[in-house]
């Protein structure tokens, strides 16, 4: 079941977002890619922090 929300917007935001979109993209459409981009970009972040944080706590073989 699907319910239409507004989100209100200024001029400036929606003037962005009208240039972001794709023709024939709906706003809704829009707002999930740059809701999961974001998502993905958090996601990749986190594993870099992790790979960096393991890099700093191994030590590698030729120092061993």
């Amino acid at each position: 079941m699907s319910a239409d929300k507004r989100i209100p917007v200024t001029e400036e935001t929606h003037k962005e977002l009208h240039d972001l979109k794709d023709p024939g993209q709906t706003y809704d459409e829009l707002l999930t890619d740059l809701a999961q981009l974001r998502r993905r970009q958090e996601l990749e972040q986190r594993f870099q922090e992790l790979a960096d944080a393991d890099r700093d706590e191994l030590t590698p073989l030729e120092d061993a």
